[in-house]
């Protein structure tokens, strides 16, 4: 199959579509939220370039840009961005796209906003602003109302004893990302010469003066507003974001209704994150049921929440970013995609099944699981170089286990069979059942990535070897790959089951019996008490004590001498057991390299999860609890407020290393959490 190169049209932007309304707010409610902890993420940071990656964005609802809070050094009614992941690989359109600007209209002077307080809080469902001085109290709050859509919805009210006549103007100013403004009677245009997307900033009502635009810039003078003394008057903003696949017609309709009450809006998704989090928190381990620990489970989901994007493009079905803070992540991996499922399948099972359905849509008739895909092939292609390992069985029986829906079981099942069936076709070269990462353009560095485990030792001195399949094969097979496989043929069996195919059956648990006594005898090295890879024949190990040592246990298939000796090297200081637990490579190793080792050393939470899940299963409880204590506390900013989850972690110091907002580490701390 090959890549398709479709043109997509990157966005018809309604950018922003401005509703502009005056209204007297009687007994204002309050939107503050009862159950939603608040500043878990810091969003602090007015870009100071389009490419600028120094402070985070909030999304939600999938939407494919971003905000976040203006500088504190500099007060500004607004938030920054939006933060474009339409454009290239991630850029902020503006410092602040939709700035307010306001006037004493009898002075005729700005209003100083730098002698106003200014306190900025971020939640899972919004974002808000107020600033307040003698006179005035200002309130913003910024929420998605679709994908396509985010609302701002200002309050200005008159704390003063005395009548106040105000000039507002809303400005912006576009960084240089190839977007241009135009103007065309009381609209304006904004559209792009790389990526042939169109923005419309409308105005709804008569409150406009006048409507001003440059090349790069515009801004909106409204008509004076009157407000008296404890009055409030309430000014709302719609930033739209839409893709030629979707009804922007229909869009804006809904957007012009939601726009009438904000406010009501903006209490509906409160409360939906509300009943998002206490459900989770309602399913917490026992072990984990103080307020931090909350607090974790809510920037885990915010993690996930700020990479999830809508379909749109090549990608036909919704799913999650590795993480869209890093320029080359904008696109979704295969295994990361199953263990986002797994996690996201706890409060969201649509959302886990299409970032299955993502993956699946990729499919090659010989039943290869392309590795990453992208919406827009012009700016990354779709890597079909390798594969990734083979754990979507897992994330569909996870989901299954969730809301017990067997059309997805019927939908999925013969699409596995087919991936899984793929393994022993083109990665068995010398046809023992005993399967070998590879790649499919001959080169060993995709073969090292179809691990996983790009730089690991175990790979040091390994060679690529041609298949009579003209499929390329490492020449050395791995305990991790077949213990994945084995799991695999086990949730097969679970789900032939259910979809009542009795052949299937039979054929899976003969496959499963006969893996598990291979892997048991070849893998297992009785001296060391550890799972090794070896070499294509089998006869020889590669004595790299790794985290691929442990995958045995979490699937389940070496025997409980061989999982004790396995948890006696794993809980040691010297090896596994560091101030955060359970990295990639022994600490003993001579390559172990705990700060930018990548795979050589460094903490990832994937494997870490893998490991404390295998000693569950041997009922290595209180060791698994310890070691999940200490992956929680010990890694820096994990349990605190405002720092984000990072790709992995220094084992020793339990410093946060490469990407920040990184999706799977925040899924896999929701699964330690809730002991899935």
């Amino acid at each position: 199959m090959k890549n398709q190169k479709k043109k997509y049209a990157l966005i018809f932007l309604c950018l922003p579509l401005l509703i502009f309304s005056c209204n007297n707010v009687q007994n204002k409610k309050d939107t503050t939220p009862v159950f939603l902890p608040s500043n878990i993420l810091n969003y602090n940071g007015t870009p100071s370039s389009l490419e600028d990656r120094s402070s985070l964005a909030f999304s939600d609802q999938g939407a494919w840009f971003a905000y976040g809070f203006s500088s504190e050094e500099n007060k500004k009614i607004g938030f920054s961005g939006p933060f474009l992941m339409t454009q290239g690989h991630g850029e902020w359109s503006s410092k602040i796209l939709s700035e307010l600007e306001l006037n004493n209209r009898v002075t005729k002077e700005k209003i100083d906003l730098n002698t106003f307080s200014l306190l900025q809080t971020s939640f899972n469902s919004h974002l808000n602003q107020i600033l307040e001085s003698q006179q005035l109290k200002i309130e913003q709050n910024l929420f998605f109302n679709s994908p396509h859509s985010a609302i701002i919805s200002i309050q200005i009210t008159n704390i003063s004893k005395e009548q106040t006549s105000i000039e507002a103007k809303w400005k912006g100013l576009l960084f240089s990302t190839g977007l241009q403004i135009t103007k065309e009677e009381n609209t304006i245009i904004l559209s792009t010469d790389r990526s042939k997307a169109k923005g419309i900033i409308k105005t709804f009502g008569d409150g406009i003066n006048e409507i001003k635009t440059t090349d790069s810039s515009y801004s909106i003078t409204l008509n004076k507003i009157e407000i008296k003394s404890k009055e409030t008057k309430t000014l709302v903003i719609a930033q739209t974001f839409i893709f030629p696949e979707y009804d922007n017609y229909k869009e804006q309709q809904e957007l012009e209704l939601a726009a009438k009450n904000p406010l009501k809006n903006l209490k509906k998704r409160i409360k939906e994150k509300e009943a998002e989090l206490s459900s989770l928190n309602d399913k917490l381990d026992t072990h984990w049921k103080d307020k931090a620990y909350k607090n974790l489970v809510a920037k885990t989901v915010l993690t996930l929440q700020n990479n999830t994007r809508i379909p749109v493009g090549e990608l036909k079905h919704a799913g999650i970013f590795p993480s869209y803070h890093y320029k080359w992540f904008l696109g979704f991996w295969a295994w990361d995609s199953w263990k986002h499922a797994v996690a996201v399948a706890n409060y969201n099972t649509e959302l886990a099944k299409d970032q299955i359905r993502a993956m699946y849509d990729f499919q090659l008739d010989n039943g290869f699981i392309v590795d990453c895909i992208y919406r827009d092939t012009t700016i990354e292609r779709h890597n079909y170089r390798n594969t990734k390992p083979p754990l979507s069985a897992w994330a569909v029986w996870k989901v299954y286990e969730k809301d017990g829906n067997i059309d997805f079981i019927k939908e999925i099942y013969p699409k596995i069979v087919n991936q899984h069936k793929w393994w022993y076709k083109f990665r068995d070269y010398d046809n023992d059942g005993i399967c070998e990462y590879g790649s499919t353009d001959g080169t060993l560095i995709a073969a090292k990535w179809e691990s996983g485990m790009d730089n690991a030792v175990r790979f040091d001195k390994s060679q690529l070897l041609k298949s009579a399949q003209a499929v390329f094969s490492l020449n050395q097979e791995s305990v991790d790959l077949n213990a994945y496989l084995y799991s695999e043929k086990i949730y097969l069996i679970e789900m032939a089951k259910v979809l009542k195919k009795v052949k299937d059956i039979d054929t899976f648990k003969t496959q499963a019996e006969d893996l598990k006594i291979k892997i048991q005898n070849q893998f297992y090295d009785e001296k060391t008490g550890w799972f090794y890879d070896t070499s294509i024949d089998g006869e020889n190990f590669i004595a790299v004590m790794g985290c691929e040592g442990w995958i045995p246990l979490w699937a389940k298939v070496a025997t409980n001498k061989q999982a004790h000796a396995v948890k006696t090297n794993m809980i040691n200081p010297s090896f596994f057991n560091t101030k955060v637990p359970f990295q990639t490579l022994s600490a003993s190793h001579p390559s172990f390299n705990p700060n930018g080792g990548y795979w050589r050393g460094p903490n990832w939470l994937d494997q870490a999860y893998f490991g404390v899940k295998g000693l569950h299963n041997y009922g290595y409880h209180q060791d698994a609890y310890k070691a999940t204590h200490k992956l929680i506390q010990n890694a820096k900013g994990v349990l605190g407020k405002g720092t984000s989850i990072r790709e992995n972690y220094q084992p020793i110091s339990g410093e946060g290393l490469e990407s920040e907002n990184f999706s799977w580490s925040a899924a896999h701390y929701l699964l330690l959490l809730l002991n899935e």
